[in-house]
């Protein structure tokens, strides 16, 4: 048998894992936080929350996609071979058993929070004082911004608009039973508070109690609907598309056909029902029918539904049930120089948030703004929330002689809208503003700043691996780096040039690009080190990440591991690699880090003795390295390279937050073994001196 007949398929589908059905798995793992007693109690609350938000958004993209698939009857093959009626099919499954645990997850957790003091307490079981109380404030506070809409043939059935919470109200009406339906409010909370009370657990502290406004509208449907008999009264949740695409190519004005079309995404096409497990059968059959979702996209749960909202009780005043506050540390070169850029001058800067303060991004932005010998100022801004202390920087920056031009990424996902208005206000000062490439996403992370010094320009560059957002960077691990390199800063003018004007630039000298170079770049030093471990040297790749789903990478790293180059990745979210698989995967190992900080943060490194590293903005997926404006940067520097690299030696050895990918697919979580002490990586950066 020649070796060529032995060497496995390496585009076997049986070698694939599902992109969608890994997702999910990823998801569970976030729900374990909220088991996790390690975690205060209203963190755990918080992990309930963000798991509720991402599947609505998987709903509204990857789901509302299959289904597109499934009604166009168009094939979309996929690598793992299954089709999209089977990948609906199981993701029904997964959530089916999602929605169980993470209602035994909020049992628990409640029960917990009622015996440090916080009680969500049921309006039936209220004194009926305490009725009255919330009756009166009723007809105060929610009454005035409530709006029934009778369901009959004079009025037809309303638009149910995206996540809304909603109330499906039967009421007895000459002996039948009719229908309206009472939207809950998003302009008041998701809780009514009632006066606190000595707790029964002693310590002194009041107990806060709080009751779910959408029961309080539920007790007091009679004031919406006088003279009327009340039947019942049940909750309901729709998920609609909310995925457009806009022909670029035919847009005059790329901002306004993106404005068009976000106000579509409250009425796209209706992807899931959720209701309460207490609506009878036919009711739902007929809420259904008439959203036009198929039954096998009705879930029905218990009370309550729209756990995104839970995120309020971090509000509370109690700080005891959240993780203390983090001090980031400012290292010494930046603590001791007069300004960021002369920091900058003395060595490269690398910072790894939000152990390190974010703190000097912002004011790399800042000063140059109002430093008289800065010439230009160029940025990327992909996802910068709505309260951005660099893009009003940056609004203020521009005079007679400096020039700002910022590129506004526009078709940031669920976040166009404060873009669009940024991108507004920007242009309203006199900002060169610039939507990116036709047909691409901008999604690097680059800021140049030109200065004049003697008689000569200097360029200043901040590469990054995450948003230019403060708040993000307080939970978000992510790298800056800041230098002052010629050959980085000339390629980072090109790249500029390429996204502002029509430069076809597609050579640099140091940076990797997406679309046209980090594929090749990352595949070209994977069959490096296949290469070295084929002649007997040492190879070892170490990649961290948010995804992996590029075949054409996930062959590359299958054939470096049938070289036997040792293959270690730490995957946060979607891996379609199986590692583990004989003669194909052996040396390969996946992990995925789950804990109080989202694992952000993008590392390649390569070699063992003569360590490559790169470090920027993109997962290895089709989307990132075909379909978006991507950059990986080189650490010139060996402490540099030296301080990731103990960073991930770290987070491999992790056994608190670590999950392990078996070759089935599931993951296990990573134990210390007997007699060893749990390494928390997380908490091993957050207690390292400044």
């Amino acid at each position: 048998m020649t070796d060529t007949a032995k060497r496995p398929n390496l585009s076997d589908p049986s070698l694939y894992i599902n992109r969608e059905l890994s997702w999910l798995g990823f998801n569970d793992r976030v729900l374990a936080q909220a088991f996790d007693e390690r975690h205060p109690l209203l963190e755990r609350i918080r992990f309930i929350s963000i798991t509720v938000t991402n599947l609505d958004e998987f709903f509204m993209i990857r789901v509302a996609g299959l289904q597109q698939q499934v009604a166009s009857e168009l094939p979309n093959p996929v690598p793992d071979g299954m089709t999209p009626e089977e990948q609906l099919a199981r993701i029904r499954e997964c959530t089916v058993e999602f929605f169980k645990n993470q209602r035994k997850a909020l049992s628990d957790i409640l029960s917990e929070l009622g015996e440090e003091g916080v009680r969500i307490l049921p309006h039936k079981k209220l004194r009926a004082a305490e009725k009255r109380e919330l009756r009166e404030r009723f007809a105060k506070e929610v009454l005035p911004v409530l709006t029934p809409l009778a369901i009959d043939p004079a009025h037809p059935f309303p638009h149910i608009s995206n996540l809304s919470l909603n109330l499906l109200v039967v009421i007895e009406d000459e002996g039948r039973n009719v229908s309206a339906r009472v939207k809950v409010p998003t302009t008041i909370g998701r809780f009514m508070r009632l006066p606190d009370e000595a707790s029964d657990s002693g310590g002194g502290r009041p107990e806060i109690r709080l009751v779910r406004v959408e029961e309080v509208i539920a007790a007091n449907l009679d004031e919406l609907f006088p003279g009327k008999e009340i039947a019942a009264s049940y909750a309901f949740q729709v998920t609609r598309n909310a995925d457009f695409v806009i022909e670029e190519d035919e847009a005059s004005d790329l901002l306004q056909a993106i404005e068009d079309e976000l106000a579509g995404r409250w009425f796209g096409q209706g992807v899931r029902l959720v209701v309460t497990d207490a609506m009878p059968d036919e009711l739902r059959e007929w809420l259904s029918e008439n959203l036009r979702i198929g039954a096998s996209a009705v879930y029905a749960v218990p009370e309550p539904l729209g756990l995104a909202e839970l995120e309020e009780l971090t509000h509370l005043d109690r700080p005891e049930l959240l993780y203390p506050p983090v001090t980031p540390r400012v290292p010494g070169e930046l603590r001791n120089a007069r300004s960021v850029t002369q920091a900058i001058r003395q060595g490269d800067i690398l910072l790894y948030h939000p152990y390190e303060s974010f703190a000097p991004v912002v004011e790399f932005v800042r000063a140059a703004a109002s430093d008289p010998d800065v010439l230009a100022i160029k940025q990327t801004l992909y996802r910068v929330g709505s309260n951005s202390p660099i893009t009003e920087a940056l609004s203020d920056a521009r005079d007679e002689q400096t020039q700002v031009a910022v590129l506004v990424e526009l078709k940031a996902r669920f976040d166009e809208q404060p873009n669009i208005g940024w991108a507004r206000k920007l242009e309203s000062q006199g900002v060169h503003v610039a939507y990116g490439l036709v047909g691409l996403k901008t999604h690097a992370k680059l800021c140049l700043v030109v200065r004049r010094e003697g008689n000569g320009l200097r360029r200043y560059i901040h590469l990054g691996t995450g948003n230019y957002n403060p708040s993000t960077a307080r939970v978000y691990t992510d790298f800056s780096y800041f230098t002052d390199d010629a050959a980085l800063a000339e390629d980072v003018s090109d790249l500029f040039n390429h996204l502002t004007g029509y430069s076809e630039q597609e050579d640099y000298k140091e940076l990797m690009v997406a679309p046209l170079g980090i594929r090749e770049g990352i595949i070209k030093m994977i069959e490096d080190e296949a290469e070295k471990a084929r002649s007997g040297e040492s190879a070892r790749i170490t990649i961290k990440m948010n995804s992996l789903t590029d075949p054409r990478i996930i062959e590359a790293l299958y054939e470096a591991s049938q070289a036997g180059v040792k293959v270690e990745l730490i995957i946060r979210g979607i891996c379609c690699l199986r590692p583990g698989i004989e003669g194909v995967s052996d040396n390969i190992r996946v992990v995925s880090l789950v804990g109080r900080f989202l694992e952000h943060a993008r590392i390649f490194a390569f070699g063992d003795d003569e360590e490559k590293i790169y470090l920027g903005s993109a997962d290895l997926m089709q989307r990132n390295l075909d379909r978006r404006v991507e950059q990986l940067f080189p650490l010139r520097e060996e402490r540099h390279r030296q301080k990731v690299r103990r960073i991930l030696d770290l987070q491999l050895l992790d056994t608190v937050n670590s999950w392990e990918l078996k070759a089935d697919g599931s993951f296990e979580r990573v134990e210390p073994t007997e007699g060893e002490e749990p390494l928390d990586s997380q908490a091993s950066l957050l207690e390292e001196p400044g």
